[in-house]
């Protein structure tokens, strides 16, 4: 059910499905965060960065940063694609500043291709707005139905 007490269907059950089949992700227990499928071809995740996931230099790991702009432009593609879940094929990835503590969002947007291959870009922004890093993905559709997987649950009309 939606906010306004109405169900949910099409895209917007989509799109809560997708949100769903994120926290239900195990990798996610080490990543503590939250997916927002705010659009079409758009998604946000909100997560904290603290020294957890820091290196030895005091600032957070690459891999932090890989995995949140990976996700973001990845349910901002895959918020496109209703039947098929996707895979990443390629990622690029430029880090422009160190992230420390604090709270940070992963913005993902879609760039292209609706068919087999789609390109998403997404961004890493701290809590005062500043991007900290910034990727490029390229995603294909596998052969893994949404339906099938556990997390994918849509919302019921």
């Amino acid at each position: 059910m939606a906010e306004t007490g109405m169900p949910v269907s099409g895209a917007e059950a989509h799109f809560r499905a997708l949100e769903s089949l994120y926290r239900a992700a195990p990798i996610n227990r080490f990543f503590p965060s939250r997916l927002e499928i705010v659009e079409e071809g758009v998604a946000r995740i909100r997560f904290r960065i603290d020294d957890t996931v820091h290196h030895a230099a005091g600032a957070a790991h690459g891999t932090t940063y890989f995995k949140m702009l990976d996700d973001a432009a990845f349910y901002a593609a895959n918020s496109l694609v209703s039947d098929r879940f996707l895979l990443t094929t390629a990622f690029n990835l430029l880090f422009t500043r160190p992230l420390k503590s604090g709270e940070v969002t992963a913005e993902g947007r879609w760039v292209s291709g609706r068919r087999r291959v789609m390109v998403a870009d997404a961004r890493l922004l701290d809590a005062n707005g500043e991007e900290a890093a910034r990727g490029t993905g390229t995603f294909m559709r596998s052969r893994i139905p949404l339906a099938s997987l556990p997390g994918y649950v849509a919302a019921q009309p």
